[in-house]
């Protein structure tokens, strides 16, 4: 295997000479598709329904994850609280001013 490729025909860039004059391709719509995709017939009924169908029959039989699935996506997933900082203490927000000018100006504000 060669290391060394030949570079003999490389130029470098004009000055205001795009590298890349076409650009970035452009990606097809992928939520476009995943609708095309799930709006298929087969038998009269969609790939959705199929999908959802699967997914309840899983869960009737004791899936939990199918379970939390569908009830995350019918009816949002829960929230939950995070209180990483205070440990439950209730938080005192305080303000502090950092002024060099005459105090009496700050009044104003």
């Amino acid at each position: 295997m060669n290391k060394n490729p030949d570079i003999s025909n490389l130029q470098p860039f004009k000055k205001g000479q795009s590298g890349n004059p076409k650009g970035r391709p452009k990606l097809p719509d992928l939520k476009a598709a995943v609708a095309k995709i799930l709006a298929e017939e087969k038998d009269g009924k969609t790939a959705l329904d199929a999908i959802l169908a699967a997914l309840r029959a899983k869960a009737a039989k004791g899936d939990v994850r199918a379970a939390q699935e569908l009830m995350d996506r019918g009816y949002g997933r829960a929230s939950q609280q995070i209180d990483h900082t205070t440990q439950g203490e209730k938080i005192t927000p305080q303000i502090t001013v950092l002024y060099s000018g005459d105090a009496s100006e700050l009044n104003r504000v």
